[in-house]
């Protein structure tokens, strides 16, 4: 199993979100999100599964981490509810973390078992919507850790305000299917 980490943060306080969204709106970075999602295993906190276009992501198997176990998903065949990682611990299949910054973090700073091969890192350079309101979102634990123990493996890729950057983990066997797949959808 490859676990890949994918988030979009801004440059100056690594806020992923403000309240119940992303405040900031860039129509490119949403569509790569959603194509290097396509097709995969995904888990989501459940505020990023409700921003999610209809609450789905195309031919996606998606896990919904909430303390709510009555929690309703949009497609009962292809979407679970989950209250804890566990169940990824021997889980065999390639696993995209989609946030929020509780799912994140849990990956990053509680589960070493599940710390992601790679990281999919894209940084905000625009400025934060001055009409989102609510409590802020910041992945700066997982920022730290990605810092300490992950290796850049592909140049900064700009467009529309938003740098792409490709990390691995340090020391660790990538599959290289799944390392060419994320590079071709961040246009490298």
């Amino acid at each position: 199993m490859t676990k890949v980490a994918i988030w979009c943060r801004h440059q100056d306080d690594n806020i992923i979100g403000i309240g119940e969204e992303i405040p900031w709106n860039v129509p490119s970075d949403a569509q790569k999100f959603v194509r290097m999602a396509t097709g995969q295993n995904v888990v989501v906190g459940r505020k990023t599964y409700e921003t999610l276009p209809g609450r789905t992501l195309p031919e996606a198997r998606i896990f919904v981490l909430t303390s709510n176990p009555d929690y309703e998903v949009s497609d009962a065949q292809r979407h679970q509810v989950i209250s804890s990682l566990k169940m990824f611990k021997d889980f065999e299949e390639d696993l995209y973390i989609a946030g929020g910054a509780k799912v994140y973090e849990q990956f990053f700073t509680t589960q070493p078992k599940l710390l992601p091969e790679i990281v999919v890192d894209c940084v905000y350079c625009g400025e934060l919507n001055p009409q989102s309101k609510g409590e802020v979102a910041d992945i700066t634990a997982c920022i730290d850790v990605m810092k300490e123990k992950y290796i850049r493996v592909t140049p900064e890729y700009e467009k529309d305000n938003v740098t792409t950057t490709i990390y691995i983990r340090r020391g660790e066997f990538i599959d290289q299917v799944v390392l060419k797949k994320l590079l071709s959808e961040i246009g490298v």
